[in-house]
């Protein structure tokens, strides 16, 4: 029997593709429009209509964001669709976007889920992006600056980027996780 080559690219791709095949994306099957627009406690952020926003509004068509930068002390309590959006957008796709060729996009031009289907879908692809492109840096490609797009990051190697970016979908995801079991225990608390 050979021994497996360990390659750090290859134990960062792990890092995140376990977690997501493993417990995250399966957590998301079934994401009704109910649960990804609950809000469970008033003053909640969420998307939602243009119409309707509460801040900016934030976003490239019939649907916004809510957002502040700095947020408020203390920041709101998030929706399912506020925690999947900010994947997409501010965890994804603007990295994307600086690193793997990605469409340009911020909180600002997006297009945002109206659906949870949609919201997925969007995740979905992502995702996908994000991972074809850490598989494309190899060892070289993690070895390199982050560049301008990272701020003060820009001189630190993109390894360090890999690692934030796969622990802020780990964190989110656990939180929608848990916002999917509070949402589902609505029903059966006091039974």
């Amino acid at each position: 029997m050979t021994p497996t080559t360990r390659t750090w690219n290859g134990e960062l791709l792990e890092q995140l593709t376990f977690q997501w095949e493993q417990a995250l994306r399966p957590r998301l099957s079934g994401l009704t429009d109910d649960e990804y627009f609950w809000e469970p406690a008033p003053g909640a952020w969420t998307v939602r209509p243009r119409g309707e926003a509460r801040t900016g509004p934030h976003g490239g068509g019939g649907m916004v964001i809510d957002f502040a930068f700095p947020p408020p002390d203390p920041p709101p309590v998030t929706t399912i669709a506020w925690r999947l959006a900010h994947v997409v957008v501010g965890v994804f796709a603007m990295r994307n976007a600086s690193h793997f060729g990605g469409p340009p996009t911020d909180y600002d031009r997006h297009h945002y889920a109206a659906t949870a289907d949609e919201a997925l879908g969007q995740l979905d692809d992502a995702y996908a992006r994000w991972v074809a492109g850490v598989r494309g840096l190899g060892e070289a490609g993690l070895a390199r600056p982050c560049g301008p797009a990272e701020g003060p990051y820009a001189e630190a190697p993109l390894a360090t980027l890999v690692l934030h970016i796969h622990r802020e979908v780990i964190h989110h995801g656990a939180e929608i996780a848990l916002l999917r079991d509070l949402y589902r225990a609505r029903g059966i608390a006091g039974s």
